[in-house]
């Protein structure tokens, strides 16, 4: 099933993202920008990679979640979101900044790590089937008994707003070492990252291009992007959990104007990607994180004699899986 982005469809400016840096300044980290000089040999191109998973809550999420929630007026209660993870905690945390309470939908399915973190940032977990519509229809119900603020995972002006400061970043951190990246390429589920990064990019340097990177095994994005036409549902198959859910409206509109392309990476890349991240630049990421890396492995040629930034977007997930998936990426 698709639909069509309305034209009046209110979306954030450049200027809200400049202004979402200085709102969350004190409250965020100004995260690394780290290079490796063996995975530049490997792949014949210039990486470098913006460490998200080294942010608060372990994740680019904080940077929305804290745009939002300082936003919010002074007598509210309480927050509510849906998602599989990253986002709740982010909101947790951001809802602890301000002595707000905060609950999160979460999907049966979600990983241990990300429901450990949720809870440890001090929300209260609902649990739900693992389908967006019974991630959206139990938060409807939530806040219908409750009266909480909704703050969405992604389709939502600020948190696209917040999302964006890590572009900004990663310009200002690349002209301080004296060059503009050929390309920023940021893994997309939702969108809020990609929709950021593309505005952010386009004001800042509009000579970078936007990649966006997502698993074949949830292509959404790319086929929303190629046929103009926004998908809105799909059954995905990745071990990307933080991929797999479907663009938002304002995030679709956004990645349309702002966005060069979106590619896919299979799963085998995704998992020779993760392990090339663990092992050779001694990055703890989550799978999602490593889908920018292995979209640069599936599509060498296109990165080739170029200077890309790779967003490594998060790093929480369960230490009992790292095993088996360093023994499947063959690393």
């Amino acid at each position: 099933m698709s639909d069509v982005i309305p034209d009046n469809i209110d979306l954030p400016s450049a200027a809200d993202v400049f202004t979402a840096a200085e709102r969350i300044a004190g409250h965020i980290h100004r995260t690394p920008l780290l290079s490796s000089s063996g995975l530049n040999a490997l792949l014949g191109t210039e990486l470098f990679f913006k460490c998200e998973h080294l942010q608060k809550v372990g994740a680019f999420k904080a940077r929305g979640a804290a745009n939002a929630v300082l936003q919010l007026p002074v007598d509210t209660a309480m927050v509510a979101t849906h998602s599989s993870g990253n986002h709740g905690a982010a909101l947790a945390w951001a809802a602890a900044l301000r002595g707000i309470a905060c609950r999160v939908v979460m999907p049966e399915n979600a990983p241990e790590a990300k429901k450990a973190a949720v809870a440890a940032y001090g929300a209260e977990i609902v649990l739900c089937e693992a389908t967006l519509a019974a991630r959206e229809s139990t938060l409807a119900a939530l806040v219908e008994q409750t009266g909480a603020h909704v703050v969405p995972p992604f389709d939502d002006a600020r948190i696209i707003a917040g999302q964006g400061t890590v572009a900004q970043e990663i310009v200002g951190q690349c002209r301080e070492q004296g060059f503009t990246p050929d390309m920023i390429v940021a893994p997309v589920g939702g969108g809020g990252l990609l929709a950021g990064t593309g505005l952010a990019a386009s004001a800042l340097a509009p000579e970078i291009k936007v990649l966006g990177a997502e698993p074949c095994g949830a292509d959404d994005a790319q086929r929303s992007f190629r046929s103009g036409v926004r998908v809105t549902e799909q059954v995905p198959d990745t071990i990307a959990d933080g991929l797999r859910t479907t663009l938002g409206l304002r995030n679709f509109a956004l990645i349309r104007r702002h966005v060069n392309d979106v590619a896919t990476a299979s799963e085998p890349a995704i998992r020779e990607a993760l392990g090339l991240l663990w092992n050779r630049t001694k990055q703890f990421v989550e799978p999602s994180a490593a889908v920018g890396l292995a979209t640069v492995l599936e599509h060498r040629a296109r990165f080739r004699n170029k200077r890309a930034v790779i967003v490594l977007t998060g790093g929480n997930m369960d230490i009992s899986v790292v095993a088996g998936m360093i023994a499947d990426s063959g690393q």
